[in-house]
């Protein structure tokens, strides 16, 4: 017999905020790259993983978390990265939370194109009492046609060998698209971004404005060492000395410890330079979103 053949293909992690997409991204890929917090909404745009292994290649989409409560330009510069990822991959996966299946789930499983294979993974089975979880998995699959329903806890690492199991057999058969040692396809820029908005909304608590993104003015690498200058984008004046803190404080707090990440994933210094600019209403102004990347 011959050897199988090699498969590759997209998958988008779709689902309701704060359901572990992002960590779900980071544990099968065995690094982190994208950002988590316990604040909804910190995924605001997509982000392509990969993991490549002898007999595939997983290109795994992070998007955004879909809700319907709430509007504005930033919601649906998200809305539009979501249907933009179902447009262009092999296979999606709904995302719940064991025991939670409702109707901003229900909407966006009306997202998904036809004829896409669909899975449902079941994360953080692990906060889920056992003789719960069955109850709720033979529900949870009247819901939609899934191709597989595949019970995860991305924080533990339960099931993600199944999940890739599972994933690899619905991918086509096809070489690899990115090279064998790639993580991404996003640019350094962009990921600087990203890990400095995590900071924020890891370190500022339950003080985080809501109106806050980052802007990366000034990327440049010398033999290896990066040097950023970011702006931290806030709509109020009050919100500028939330940040900055007594003295600098926390602004120091946020940059070293978004510095200390982006040396690790980039494998190299950083200089990293921040400060916090004012931009009234820039969350419901397309032209703002779009200069700071939200396409």
């Amino acid at each position: 017999m011959g050897a199988e053949a090699y498969r590759c293909g997209a998958i988008a992690l779709i689902g309701r905020p704060n359901v572990g997409k992002s960590t779900l991204l980071n544990a099968l890929l065995g690094q982190k790259l994208s950002i988590t917090s316990r604040k909804p909404q910190t995924t605001r745009q997509s982000l392509r993983g990969v993991l490549t292994t002898e007999r595939a290649q997983f290109v795994l989409v992070d998007t955004p978390g879909f809700q319907t409560r709430h509007r504005g330009a930033l919601h649906r510069a998200m809305h539009r990265a979501i249907r933009a990822a179902l447009e262009a991959v092999e296979v999606v996966a709904l995302v719940v939370e064991a025991g939670r299946f409702g109707a901003d789930d229900r909407a966006l499983l009306k997202q998904v194109p036809e004829g896409v294979p669909l899975f449902l993974v079941v994360n953080k089975i692990d906060t889920t009492e056992a003789a719960d979880l069955l109850p709720f998995l033979k529900k949870a699959a009247s819901e939609a046609k899934f191709g597989e329903i595949v019970p995860v806890s991305a924080r533990s690492h339960k099931g993600l060998g199944e999940l890739l199991r599972a994933l690899e057999r619905h991918l086509p058969e096809q070489p690899p698209t990115h090279s064998e040692d790639a993580l991404t396809d996003s640019n350094e820029r962009f990921l600087a971004a990203e890990f400095l908005r995590e900071k924020l909304f890891r370190l500022l608590g339950a003080e985080l404005p809501y109106s806050i993104g980052v802007e990366i003015e000034k990327f440049e690498d010398e033999r290896g060492m990066r040097r950023i200058h970011a702006a931290i984008v806030v709509g109020r004046e009050g919100h500028k000395a939330i940040i900055i803190g007594s003295g600098g404080s926390k602004l120091k707090e946020i940059a070293t410890a978004a510095r200390l990440d982006m040396e690790k994933l980039f494998g190299g210094k950083v200089y990293l330079q921040v400060w916090v600019k004012v931009r009234s209403g820039w969350t419901d102004d397309e032209a703002a979103l779009r200069r700071m990347g939200y396409g």
